[in-house]
């Protein structure tokens, strides 16, 4: 079974089970497993073949920014304007069919500008080339969303969810969790703040599934189980 079936799996189990006190130890674990697989879902394919089907740029440069949106939205006009490279542009759909960069100066800086094809909805579960344009973004210093003028509120919304989704929250700081290994004692959580969104259960699940038997997790806000990771 790959990894996009057992993220179904899972979700389908969380749906068909009553969360209690008596399945909080189990939804806690159907969740590290969750966050687990859509993790694996980024790791880079295994070499075989073409290497990684034109996304495998070398990054130049001071700074990397990577360009994401749904198909047609103008990506490659961006490109095209702002750098000497060109990108082909057209009406239709999903006309950039792999990572084409550029190249911006600016100030005596050199700024890399990546076009990466349009994703579409279950881009974090893979769906057209979602993990290959995910994945190479996540090695950008920068992620620049382009819009549909007409709709962007939606389009917005979907992107930030499905990047959420693989762990690249968009504006916002990491969390501040803290994990020490440690020789001995289990795991130990510890929070200065009343912790409203996690249980100690779910945390020690958590580790367990990262292999992670004895740590010290400090939690510097109220955070839920799905931040440990990020």
């Amino acid at each position: 079974m790959g990894i996009l079936e057992k993220i179904k799996e899972i979700e389908k189990e969380m749906e068909r089970t009553q969360k209690n006190k008596a399945t909080e130890f189990h939804f806690g674990m159907m969740k590290a497993r969750l966050a687990k697989l859509r993790s694996q879902l980024l790791d880079p394919p295994k070499k075989s073949g073409d290497k990684g089907e034109g996304f495998d740029v070398q990054k130049h440069g001071h700074a990397r920014v990577a360009m994401i949106g749904f198909p047609s939205v103008g990506k490659s006009t961006i490109l095209s304007h702002f750098t000497e490279t060109e990108s082909e542009i057209n009406e239709r759909d999903f006309t950039t069919l792999t990572c084409i960069p550029g190249m911006i100066y600016y100030n005596n800086c050199k700024i890399q500008l990546l076009d990466l094809p349009g994703i579409i909805e279950g881009a974090s579960e893979g769906k057209g080339k979602g993990r290959q344009v995910i994945s190479c973004a996540k090695s950008a210093d920068l992620i620049l969303i382009v819009l549909d003028s007409y709709r962007y509120k939606d389009q917005k919304d979907k992107i930030l969810t499905e990047l959420e989704l693989v762990g690249i929250r968009i504006n916002k700081e990491r969390p501040q969790i803290k994990i020490k290994q440690t020789s001995a004692g289990g795991i130990q959580l510890m929070s200065p703040y009343k912790l409203t969104k996690v249980t100690a259960e779910e945390v020690k699940v958590v580790m367990h599934e990262y292999r992670i038997n004895n740590a010290q997790v400090m939690f510097r806000d109220d955070y839920d189980v799905n931040k440990i990771f990020c």
